[in-house]
């Protein structure tokens, strides 16, 4: 991938086709399962079953997801503005907080739903819990298979949860199968149970994660390690510090660090340094890099507090 310098210059040069192709297919799976959810609180409704509305939860959060995904890839392509420096990157990490954030309400309300199903359950009607299980596998199917030429990691995120909502409806279906020629209907709210935990327990994960990015944590501590390992093989870099890592959205990263030379230094040798720098990050995919090099003696800006007791033998006479 080094298509990155052609992409900074201009945003919009890269395969625009490309991009339409993701929104239309993007745009396919979101109105299927909008309007299949719709149709499952009703059903679920209808068909008294606890199971049916823990998965028409799971695809409201789809639905949103989803959503969210199409609209914010829309608005994070806009450029940025002299207000928001970064552009619109980080929309998607405040889309994933709020639908974490639903996802969650929806799985206490199931949750307040189908425990007490445990102590009386309720027998829901079977056939109809059967048609929605048959058609909830023929679309999340026909939006996975919509979606499964995707290249970018949102649709392939998206993609994966259609598959799981698929894998969902044929618990449904097996359940409702059972039931139909078993009196067992403990086993609809079991199941209930089981799928909103499950939700639960990844959107929980989900959300800590988006939380550490927004935190500006660093993504992956391994890129941070062998970036500063990177930098640190140069000829002439003695140290650095000050290495900031952060992410605007979970793929877009931001990295800023102070290199400390260690020797004097001339605008040709100064290039060829800039020059390699350049050259060591490039396979890192930064999209805002920005790199400070202190001179020998000279002391670093950002350490106010210990500027006296800095580590350079020439800091004191440059001090005082």
């Amino acid at each position: 991938m080094h298509h990155h310098h052609s992409a900074r210059d201009n945003p919009h040069s890269h395969s625009h086709d490309l991009e339409n192709a993701d929104s239309t297919r993007i745009g396919w799976a979101f109105w299927l399962n909008f309007t299949f959810t719709i149709i499952e609180f009703i059903g679920g409704w209808l068909t008294n079953s606890v199971a049916i509305m823990a998965d028409a939860v799971h695809d409201l959060g789809d639905t949103l997801s989803i959503g969210l995904a199409w609209y914010l890839s829309k608005l994070g392509k806009k450029a940025s503005t002299e207000k928001y420096t970064y552009g619109f990157k980080r929309l998607s990490l405040m889309g994933a907080m709020i639908n974490g954030v639903i996802l969650i309400v929806g799985a206490v309300w199931i949750l307040s739903e189908a425990i007490p199903r445990l102590v009386n359950p309720e027998m829901p009607v079977t056939e109809g819990m059967m048609g929605l299980a048959v058609l909830g596998i023929l679309v999340n199917g026909l939006a996975a298979y919509k979606l499964h030429g995707g290249h970018s990691t949102n649709e392939k995120v998206l993609n994966w949860h259609l598959i799981e909502d698929a894998m969902g409806w044929v618990a449904v279906l097996i359940v409702a199968i059972v039931l139909h020629f078993v009196n067992w209907p403990i086993l609809d709210p079991i199941l209930s149970i089981g799928f909103t935990l499950f939700i639960l327990i990844n959107v929980i994960r989900y959300v800590v994660q988006t939380m550490s990015l927004f935190l500006q944590g660093v993504p992956d501590l391994a890129t941070r390690n062998a970036i500063s390992k990177q930098l640190l093989s140069i000829k002439h870099v003695e140290e650095i510090h000050h290495v900031h890592f952060w992410s605007l959205d979970g793929e877009q990263h931001v990295l800023t660090a102070h290199v400390v030379i260690n020797c004097l230094i001339d605008n040709e040798k100064l290039r060829a340094l800039k020059q390699e720098v350049n050259e060591r990050l490039t396979p890192f995919g930064l999209s805002h890099t920005t790199i400070e090099f202190e001179l020998p003696g000279e002391p670093c800006r950002d350490d106010k507090d210990h500027l006296h007791t800095h580590s350079h033998s020439h800091a004191h006479e440059e001090i005082n």
